[in-house]
């Protein structure tokens, strides 16, 4: 072997990245509740109340997924009664980056699917 030629090493997948996303897009409301924060809903009551068919429990299942990956915060205010917002964090900011370029993407396949 030539001194000048590089080795590589074989490249792996991102695992936490890589089970982050298939978490994320495994969840058939996270995406919704992306859109319902980008539109100014960030309290649970008003996002179960705004999607047909979310419930507290699955909402609150997404919320608690999406906080443990960083993605979301909770807000919790000192006031009676008690107010809860969700935001979201700069990793977050970053994150649906990704999801936005990951859709592109699907709109291309889909496209290249109807020629």
């Amino acid at each position: 072997m030539n001194s000048k030629e590089k080795k590589f090493i074989q490249k792996t997948a991102p695992v936490e990245g890589a089970r982050m996303v298939e978490t994320i897009f495994g969840c058939k409301w996270s995406l919704t509740v992306y859109q319902l924060l980008a539109n100014g809903i960030n309290r649970p009551g008003e996002m179960v109340r705004s999607v047909d068919g979310l419930s507290t429990k699955v909402l609150n299942e997404c919320l608690r997924r999406n906080m443990q990956f960083g993605i979301l915060e909770k807000v919790s205010y000192a006031e009676i009664p008690p107010r809860v917002e969700y935001v979201v964090t700069d990793f977050g900011k970053q994150f649906m980056t990704t999801v936005e370029q990951i859709e592109s993407l699907q709109l291309l396949i889909d496209q290249q699917g109807a020629c």
